[in-house]
């Protein structure tokens, strides 16, 4: 049991990411989850020598226990929900859905780590434990490794210039400026980047306006964003274009490095809820023909 709840604690710290999302980065959200990767171990771990001691009683209770982890995504959803309102540029409800089913399934998987720790400590020795511990570790890296923005598309990029009044990256449209003031600032600080899919699967993971916000969102985080809440006109914007199916992204940056944003922007994680594969059904290959 020790086995079990001492690696399956230590397997939810590292898979703990503490980064620019900023959540759960400051010590209280740190301290929150890792009290409940502890819980998850602990319930884990004492599964198997329940079991084996006869011990029913003690495995419905820890069964009830289980299902309170159901708890956590709501938790997390509403709690990010409520931050979300207050971001100059806001995540989405796509993306706060992915973090909060990410934050349930972690705790999921460190129950089923300390549970095969502890089988295999029990059935054999320390030893077996420890390789058990090794393969567990290795498993849980493995399975929640998602796609990146990289992963899908060409991310390049893309020339900020005006029509008229028309805000154009490339051949993609944005919107209109009426402001001389506003244009200018879009000349003289604004960056552009075209992010372009690989195929269909690609084209149609980034139709969806989910993923398109959350590539907004982690940009400005990383490079900060020239606005203030009474300067709507300076949100990032991401733009699809209808024939071809390429996506634009514009932004006024604090930090005006086109370099780093490329590679912010092949960094933003495909969300689930957005990922779409039309190319693994046979209709879908044929449209794509």
């Amino acid at each position: 049991m020790t086995t079990g709840i001492i690696i399956g604690s230590l397997i939810r710290y590292d898979m703990l990411k503490r980064d620019y999302r900023l959540y759960p980065s400051y010590p209280h959200g740190v301290v929150i989850h890792l009290a409940l990767g502890f819980i998850a171990a602990v319930i884990g771990a004492v599964a198997i020598p329940a079991l084996l001691e006869k011990e029913f009683t003690a495995v419905t209770f820890l069964a009830l226990a289980a299902t309170q982890f159901r708890e956590v995504r709501g938790m997390e959803r509403d709690m990010l929900e409520g931050l979300d309102r207050t971001n100059l540029v806001p995540r989405g409800p796509d993306y706060i859905e992915g973090i909060a089913r990410v934050f349930e399934a972690r705790n999921y998987l460190v129950m089923l780590a300390a549970l095969l720790i502890s089988g295999a400590t029990f059935i054999g020795n320390i030893y077996y434990g420890l390789l058990m511990g090794v393969a567990t570790f290795i498993i849980s890296k493995t399975l929640m490794k998602g796609k990146n923005i990289g992963d899908i598309a060409l991310v390049r990029a893309g020339r900020v210039h005006f029509e008229g009044a028309k805000l154009f990256v490339d051949n993609i449209q944005f919107m209109n400026l009426a402001l001389q003031q506003s244009r200018e600032t879009y000349l003289k600080r604004g960056l552009g980047i075209i992010v372009e899919p690989l195929n269909d699967n690609g084209r149609a993971t980034l139709a969806n306006n989910g993923q398109r916000k959350a590539i907004a969102h982690d940009a400005a985080a990383l490079l900060g964003v020239y606005k203030d809440v009474d300067s709507a006109e300076f949100t990032p914007l991401v733009r699809r274009s209808l024939d071809t199916g390429r996506v634009g992204l514009v932004i006024v940056p604090m930090e005006k490095d086109i370099s780093v944003l490329i590679e912010a922007v092949k960094r933003v994680p495909v969300l689930e809820s957005a990922l779409s594969t039309p190319l693994k059904t046979t209709l879908g290959k044929k449209a794509a023909d």
